[in-house]
């Protein structure tokens, strides 16, 4: 994994001009929804905190920082407004932006989970510039909001289509050759969290994390996006619950999904191995972009070999490899 190194909020290249490397450079920022209080009732925490509120705190902090850098920023809203998505992406398109990021905080039904999310579009193996900008966006926020138990929180990056399966998101999906993220920085309906991020402090936090990746990313030489499915075969749509869904009760249980599946696999309980491999599905079905739905990938298809089912398994395994970054 290639990371920036820098263990403090310095200039990354002292040879550099006081912009850090960031000066030309169009980047257009998204904070995500808007305008959404009357139609998404699901987005926001038990402390009446709105996701689309802190999003855009977020956003306009971030843009602060990135102009004083050097670079010119697109904003796909500054206020609390809703705008077509696909309209966000042409914005970028337009301009010949040169990242695109669209800020999100996550919502799901286990009040306990708190850790960041990334979201890129397509497959691992075609779109490698938003892989490498994932990793340091991955690194940057562990390091700048998670720095007393980075051991302990995971990081998931994976594909836009792990959520939405026809097509993945329209942000991404329309702003596709221009190196692309939705980053989920943390969960709101986390309580703890919630009420860190009504503090405006904190949003400012989250923005110097966003800033340390976005400059790290640029000090290497822009890895390729190569055209959607012309390296990999197209997978078929595999459902899981979306938006309000999440919130369900099925939710609950992706965890303890995992771990009874993951002893019966060990046990090599042979007559329980239908059962694990609906378990597996049932934790990757309600959150789908836990940190575990890769290894409930990884372990069903072990499963669908123990039972003599070799396709199967190796297009599960295909998708594990192109949906999900292993760690």
């Amino acid at each position: 994994m290639l990371l920036c190194m820098v263990t403090a909020w310095i200039p990354i290249s002292q040879a550099q001009d006081s912009s850090t490397g960031l000066a030309g450079k169009v980047i257009c920022l998204d904070p995500g929804h808007g305008g959404t209080a009357d139609s998404d009732q699901y987005r926001v925490g038990i402390g009446g905190e709105r996701e689309e509120w802190i999003n855009l705190r977020v956003g306009l902090y971030l843009r602060e920082l990135l102009e004083d850098a050097g670079a010119t920023v697109l904003m796909t809203r500054k206020e609390d407004v809703a705008i077509p998505l696909q309209d966000r992406a042409q914005l970028a398109v337009d301009h010949a932006a040169d990242l695109f990021l669209s800020i999100h905080h996550n919502a799901t039904a286990d009040t306990a989970v708190n850790f960041p999310v990334i979201y890129f579009h397509g497959h691992v193996t075609e779109n490698k510039a938003s892989i490498a900008l994932a990793k340091h966006m991955a690194k940057a926020l562990v390091d700048g909001l998670y720095r007393d138990r980075q051991s302990e929180t995971p990081v998931g990056i994976m594909s836009d289509h792990t959520i939405f399966p026809q097509a993945g998101t329209a942000v991404l999906r329309h702003s596709y050759g221009i190196p692309a993220l939705i980053v989920e920085a943390s969960f709101f309906t986390n309580p703890a969290e919630e009420q860190r991020l009504k503090h405006e402090a904190y949003n400012r936090r989250e923005a110097l994390a966003y800033l340390r990746a976005i400059k790290c990313f640029f000090e290497q030489p822009v890895d390729t996006i190569y055209p959607k499915n012309s390296l990999v075969a197209p997978l078929q749509p595999f459902a899981v619950l979306q938006e309000a869904d999440r919130m369900s009760e099925m939710a609950l249980a992706w965890r303890d999904n995992y771990r009874e599946a993951k002893r019966i696999f060990h046990d090599k309980d042979t007559a329980r191995y239908e059962e694990a491999c609906a378990l597996l599905l049932q934790s990757v079905i309600a959150f789908p972009d836990s940190h575990l739905a890769g290894d409930c990938l990884d372990l069903y298809a072990a499963l669908l070999r123990r039972m003599g089912m070799e396709v199967e398994a190796d297009e599960m395994q295909r998708r594990r490899h192109e949906h999900y970054l292993e760690n």
